[in-house]
C-alpha cells in the first residue's frame, strides 16, 4: 500500500524570480529547477501576508493571520488554533518540524520549545541552533563578514536543519509522515560557505521595468517607504545583493541534499516547496517586504512534486490552501474551520480551477518596534489578471490590470474602464472579510472614495455574526439569541 508521505520545504525571503525556473537561470538553483521540471510550477502563487511570522501562521494553520492571532511578528498563534502538525498527529500521521518557526510569540529566534503535535525529537528552531554555539560563535553566526574568512557548511543553520531532515527520512521512510523543513536562509545574515559565499560577487540582477516607477498616483506610505530611492537616477541603479543571492544558492544546495534522500528512500513522497514572501529589490523603489501586494513582494515560488511532470499552472493559488490540501491528500476530512480550499484536484489535473480569488493582507510588521511603517491596514485580492489593494489608513488604493500592465506601474483605481471588474473584486474582498471573521472589518473598507455605489455607512455595519466552527476540538458554539447550539455559523445577529 502506498504510504502517505509529504515533505514540505520552505525558505525565507526567496522572491519568485530568485528561483531559476521562474525566469532567471543565473540564480543558480539547480535542485529547485529540477523539482519544477519533474513536478508542477505555479506562476501565480501568493503569500497570505508578506511578513515572516504571519505568512507562516497561514501556511501551518489554514487560517489567515487575522483569524489565527499571529497577524504580526512576535504575536503567537491563538491558544485554540491548531496547526497542521496537531491535526495530523491526532489522526495518526507522524509529523516533524525542523527549522524556523516564528509563531511562538518569542523574539526572532523563538523559544526553543516544541509545540504540540510535532515530534519533539526533531524539533529544532533557531533558538536550539544558537544554544549549540559558544557565545563567540553566536556573535559570528550573525555577522555576514565571517563568510569572507571562510566557514564550513556545518556551521550554518541550514546545513544542520537539512541533516536532521535527512535523518528523519532515513528512520521513518516506511511510515506515513509529514515533514516540514523551514530554512532561515537566504534571509540575512546570509551565512554560507564557498563557492556560494562569493558566487555572485560580480553579478548584477536584471532590473525589472518597475525599477523606474515614480510612484505617481500610488499610496503615500509607499513614498515614505521608498525614501531617498525616489531621487536616484534609475539608469544607474545596480541591484547587487551578492551575499543574499549566494545564500539563496546555498539554500538550494541544502534542499537538494534532502530531495535526493527523499527520492532514494521515500520515492512516492510528495514534495512541496515555497517561500514565505519576496523582496522588493528596488522595484517600485522599495526594498525588503511590507504592506504591499506587488508581485515582487507578495508573489512567491510554489512547486509541487509527485503529480504532473513539467507542468506550469497559471491559475492563482494561495498559501491558505496548503493545510486543506495536505489534509485531503492524507485522507483526513477538511474541517469547516479552514479558510482556504484544497487544491488537490488542481494537482491531479492542472486544467481544473479551484477558487476564483486569492487574498493577501497586512496589519503591521512587528509589535516589538515600529519599523516598516507601524500599523498599515491593507487587504488585497487578485483573480490572476486584475488586482485590487485597499489601504484603510492611506488616501490612495490600488488597482492593476496585470495583462496590460504586468509590472504594476499604472494605478487604475479611478479608471472608469475598469469600474465593473474593480467593484466585483471589491465585493469579493468585503465578503471574504466577513466570511473569515476579519476582526478589523467595518464600513470603512466599503466606503471608498472610488466606490460611488457603496451603501451609506451604518453603525450596525452588516449585522452579521460568523461563529467559529472548530468542532474537531471544541463543542459547537451557542447561538446568542437562543442559548442553543447554533444551526448556522453565519447569520444575521
Amino acid at each position: 500500500m502506498k504510504k502517505r508521505q509529504i515533505v514540505f520545504i520552505m525558505t525565507d525571503t526567496t522572491r519568485f524570480d530568485m528561483v531559476g525556473c521562474y525566469g532567471i537561470p543565473e540564480m543558480h538553483t539547480p535542485n529547485l529547477d529540477q523539482l519544477a521540471a519533474d513536478g508542477i510550477r505555479f506562476d501565480k502563487a501568493y503569500t497570505c501576508q508578506p511578513v515572516c511570522g504571519p505568512a507562516r501562521s497561514a501556511i501551518f494553520t489554514g487560517l489567515f493571520p487575522h483569524s489565527n492571532g499571529s497577524f504580526t511578528n512576535s504575536y503567537p498563534l491563538g491558544d485554540n488554533v491548531k496547526t497542521i502538525g496537531q491535526r495530523l498527529t491526532d489522526n495518526g500521521i507522524h509529523s516533524a518540524y525542523i527549522g524556523k518557526w516564528h509563531l511562538d510569540g518569542g523574539d526572532y529566534f523563538g523559544l526553543g520549545r516544541c509545540p504540540d503535535g510535532w515530534d519533539p525529537d526533531y524539533w529544532y528552531d533557531m533558538k536550539c541552533y544558537l544554544e549549540e554555539l559558544t557565545p563567540e560563535d553566536r556573535v559570528r553566526s550573525r555577522n555576514p563578514a565571517v563568510c569572507d574568512e571562510g566557514i564550513d557548511e556545518d556551521f550554518t543553520f541550514g546545513h544542520r536543519c537539512a541533516n536532521r531532515a535527512i535523518d528523519f527520512v532515513e528512520k521513518f521512510n516506511d511510515e506515513d509522515f509529514f515533514l516540514a523543513l523551514s530554512l532561515d536562509e537566504p534571509h540575512g545574515p546570509f551565512l554560507c560557505p564557498e563557492p556560494y559565499a562569493s558566487m555572485f560577487r560580480d553579478y548584477e540582477f536584471p532590473k525589472r521595468p518597475n525599477v523606474w516607477d515614480t510612484l505617481e498616483g500610488k499610496p503615500f506610505y509607499q513614498k515614505l517607504w521608498a525614501g531617498g530611492a525616489l531621487k536616484r537616477d534609475r539608469d544607474n541603479v545596480k541591484i547587487r545583493p551578492w551575499r543574499f543571492f549566494g545564500c539563496n544558492s546555498f539554500a538550494d544546495y541544502e534542499i537538494g541534499r534532502v530531495i535526493d534522500k527523499v527520492k532514494e528512500l521515500a520515492p512516492d513522497a510528495v514534495i512541496m516547496y515555497t517561500s514565505d514572501h519576496g523582496d522588493g529589490l528596488n522595484s517600485h523603489c522599495l526594498n525588503n517586504k511590507g504592506p504591499a501586494m506587488y508581485d515582487e513582494i507578495a508573489k512567491i515560488p510554489f512547486i509541487v512534486y509527485g503529480f504532473g511532470k513539467g507542468e506550469v499552472c497559471s491559475h492563482p493559488v494561495s498559501h491558505i490552501s496548503v493545510v486543506p490540501t495536505v489534509l485531503e491528500y492524507m485522507g483526513i476530512p477538511v474541517p469547516r474551520l479552514m479558510e482556504g480550499e484544497s487544491i488537490l484536484p488542481m494537482l491531479k489535473d492542472t486544467s481544473v480551477k479551484v477558487g476564483e480569488y486569492v487574498y493577501t493582507e497586512f496589519t503591521r510588521y512587528e509589535v516589538d518596534h515600529d519599523g516598516f511603517g507601524g500599523i498599515q491596514m491593507m487587504r488585497g485580492v487578485t483573480d490572476g489578471r486584475y488586482k485590487l489593494v485597499v489601504h484603510l489608513l492611506d488616501p490612495v488604493d490600488e488597482f492593476y490590470d496585470l495583462e496590460t500592465d504586468p509590472y504594476e506601474m499604472k494605478n487604475a483605481i479611478e479608471d472608469p474602464a475598469y469600474r465593473e471588474v474593480r467593484n466585483k473584486l471589491h465585493d469579493a474582498l468585503l465578503d471574504h472579510m466577513d466570511v473569515t471573521r476579519d476582526p478589523f472589518r467595518g464600513y470603512q473598507w466599503e466606503s471608498r472614495y472610488w466606490r460611488d455605489d457603496a451603501p451609506a455607512p451604518t453603525w450596525e455595519n452588516h449585522r452579521y455574526t460568523r461563529q467559529r466552527e472548530n468542532e474537531e476540538y471544541e463543542p459547537r458554539q451557542l447561538d446568542y439569541n437562543t442559548g442553543l447550539e447554533m444551526e448556522e455559523a453565519s447569520r444575521i445577529k
